[in-house]
């Protein structure tokens, strides 16, 4: 009888430090997850003139990435401006990356 509760405070001890493991995890995933970019506009889409207008609601610098499906950058320039020059780009569906101050989004982009 006394092997069988010395079991279960066993148990209860190691499901305990289970639960505050995972809790503790999960917190930390959520204090290191960026947060989204407000009120962004990427027009148009698809691009059909060589030139993409990312607009925002702070307006800030922004760090533009785009790569293709297969995971390649193909581009990587940072503007203060809404317009970005994509005349480069053969036609196709691309990733962009968007980085502005702590905030980050990621959408997908057709050139034609």
């Amino acid at each position: 009888m006394k092997k069988n509760y010395l079991y279960s405070i066993i148990l209860m001890v190691f499901l305990f430090s289970l639960n505050t493991n995972a809790q503790a995890a999960k917190s930390q995933i959520n204090q290191s997850a960026p947060s989204v970019i407000e009120g962004l506009n990427l027009y148009p889409n698809p691009v059909s003139d060589g030139h993409v207008y990312i607009t925002t609601k702070n307006d800030a610098d922004k760090e533009i990435m785009i790569f293709d499906l297969l995971g390649k950058k193909v581009l990587q320039t940072r503007i203060s401006s809404k317009e970005l020059n994509i005349s480069n780009l053969a036609p196709g569906v691309y990733i962009i990356k968007i980085n502005e101050q702590n905030a980050s989004a990621t959408r997908k982009l057709i050139v034609r």
